[in-house]
């Protein structure tokens, strides 16, 4: 009855948004950093202003994510990314707010200009300094030989993935795109976030004192639900796929 419901809401959409946290890339097999033996219950997250002071902070955060990238670079979207890509195709997705920071939206074939990355992206690499984009191969092959840290070579900056970390600033265009959408949107899919992550968790709400709909869809209770119209506690690959599905007939 949950995806029956959600795709009647689905079909009368023509700007909505989909806000998606870590639930939806567990399917995918990437770890949840916050949850209950997650990735920061066995290991401290490195503070940014750590990671910018000393050195050793620098490869101990890069010894990190070679690790990390043994589970993140062989996932591949599921289900419930899919689905959010034929809605996006369909017209009845407007954006996808993402606090992931996997690329998987990316690779399911939602547009990039339709994907609003607030917690960054850890697929590539950026200088500190001059914003410099750089691919992650040559980084990781050089420190993986003698742990060499990676320097901007246009203006000799700390090169960092290109994510946003603990006591770092929350990234100020997608933050505005983020608002605008959520103001502007008629539909609003939490899908597979705690909603305990300020300021992205307040963007649902947001959305709901501009007169959206909202749905939650995760599997465990948020502080949100009682504002939802629709809450679903399941897993979020089957039911998306059966309401997408339901929007062709």
């Amino acid at each position: 009855m949950s995806a029956a419901e959600l795709a009647e809401l689905l079909v009368s959409s023509t700007s909505g948004v989909a806000f998606t946290g870590a639930g939806i890339s567990t399917e995918s097999g990437i770890p949840d950093f916050r949850s209950p033996g997650g990735v920061w219950s066995k290991v401290l997250p490195i503070e940014f202003s750590d990671f910018v002071r000393s050195e050793e902070m620098r490869r101990e955060s890069w010894r990190r994510k070679l690790t990390f990238d043994e589970t993140m670079t062989v996932a591949e979207p599921n289900a419930g990314h899919n689905a959010i890509a034929e809605l996006v195709e369909q017209g009845r997705l407007a954006a996808v707010v993402t606090q992931n920071i996997d690329g998987l939206h990316q690779k399911s074939g939602v547009p990039p200009n339709q994907i609003i990355e607030l917690h960054g992206n850890a697929t590539y690499a950026t200088c500190l300094h001059c914003a410099r984009r750089y691919e992650l191969d040559d980084i990781l092959r050089e420190f993986k030989k003698d742990e060499t840290l990676p320097i901007c070579d246009a203006c000799g900056g700390i090169v960092k993935t290109a994510t946003i970390s603990f006591g770092q600033s929350m990234p100020e265009l997608p933050m505005r795109r983020a608002k605008e959408v959520s103001l502007a949107c008629d539909l609003f899919l939490a899908i597979g976030s705690s909603l305990v992550v300020f300021p992205a968790a307040g963007f649902p709400a947001l959305a709901k004192e501009a007169g959206s709909r909202l749905v939650i869809i995760n599997r465990e209770p948020t502080e949100l639900d009682p504002l939802a119209d629709l809450v679903i506690r399941a897993e979020i690959g089957a039911v998306m796929s059966e309401a997408v599905a339901l929007t062709r007939s």
